[in-house]
């Protein structure tokens, strides 16, 4: 890969992610140089609007342009894998949306792919970039709220039976698990001590056949204990608290949270702590990425994505329910 100020970033896909990315970038001055969608005339429309320097009239082309250094990979879930191969087999960094595989065995996959290749890959987990993260993460490592005990997530939307969304969508890996439980999940493990080796589950199917709700308890080695509630058919706050020793965290919008409320037991003082912007979500990712791969500092990741992939592919496994690109 050669040294360059700025790198050459390729988008795959022009949905909503591949837009909110450039219209991040751009209002920080940057701009995409490729972009790449199964239908060619959507990447036309998209590099118009965004000035996107190279559209290729074959998407698979993305992968093989030397030009290329940082691919983004917006694509459904069920298509991230191939991808993935193609793309860390020829030496490109990715970032690649959430869930970054379905299952463990394709990330494993890939982790083992941008070893060899010595790029970084990791997976576009919003809350991981978030500053307010990294800030919580320094109030709990100073020793202020004491111990984390219990972590409570929710996570609900209500969302219409529709085959055609791909939420419900079996045959595009759609299901609550893979596409909000991830942040959940992310979230708790942000915060645990280490990964949750006790797993108890609950699903309740969708007509379509994935999961449309869930409960999950989790607990780890440190006796750390996290309960989460999801669905796609009942509306519920994205809400996060964190429980400890001397007080407790509260994230609203936890997904992209620029706010936490924390309150102390002993005086029922609350403070709030804001920072970052819900706005520039995108633009924490893309700069978390450049500094990996700069060699800066590594902010992306990749050990918690493999432990969130870990707990969802055991749930998923104990259900009994797959996709069909795992049967």
């Amino acid at each position: 890969m050669k040294e360059m100020k700025e790198y050459n970033w390729a988008v795959l896909g022009c949905g909503v992610i591949a837009n909110e990315l450039a219209e991040s970038i751009k209002k920080h001055g940057r701009k995409l140089y490729a972009v790449g969608n199964r239908t060619y005339e959507k990447a036309l429309k998209y590099a118009e609007k965004y000035d996107v320097e190279k559209v290729y009239d074959d998407y698979m082309d993305m992968f093989m342009d030397d030009e290329v250094d940082i691919i983004y990979i917006t694509t459904p879930h069920n298509t991230h894998i191939q991808f993935l191969r193609e793309a860390l087999s020829r030496g490109k960094h990715v970032l690649c949306e959430k869930s970054i595989t379905l299952n463990s065995d394709e990330l494993e996959e890939a982790i083992m792919l941008a070893n060899d290749k010595n790029v970084i890959l990791a997976e576009a987990m919003t809350l991981y970039h978030m500053p307010l993260y990294k800030k919580l993460d320094e109030i709990v490592k100073g020793g202020r709220m004491g111990d984390i005990n219990l972590i409570t997530i929710n996570f609900g939307s209500y969302k219409k039976y529709d085959m055609n969304n791909r939420f419900f969508n079996r045959n595009l890996a759609g299901g609550a698990m893979l596409d909000i439980g991830i942040y959940a999940l992310s979230f708790a493990r942000w915060f645990l001590k280490s990964k949750p080796e006790k797993i108890v589950s609950q699903v309740m199917y969708a007509p379509t056949k994935v999961d449309e709700q869930a409960t999950i308890l989790l607990m780890n080695d440190e006796q750390q204990m996290v309960t989460i509630a999801l669905s796609l058919h009942s509306k519920q706050p994205k809400r996060g608290m964190i429980s400890c020793d001397k007080g407790y965290i509260e994230v609203m919008e936890y997904p992209r949270a620029m706010e936490a409320v924390v309150t102390y037991n002993e005086t029922g003082v609350k403070e709030i702590i804001q920072l970052g912007n819900t706005q520039d979500a995108l633009w924490y990712e893309f700069e978390d990425m450049e500094k990996a791969i700069t060699g800066k500092k590594n902010h992306m990741h990749l050990d918690y994505t493999k432990d969130v992939m870990e707990v969802m592919t055991y749930i998923r496994k104990e259900w009994g329910m797959s996709y069909p690109e795992e049967e």
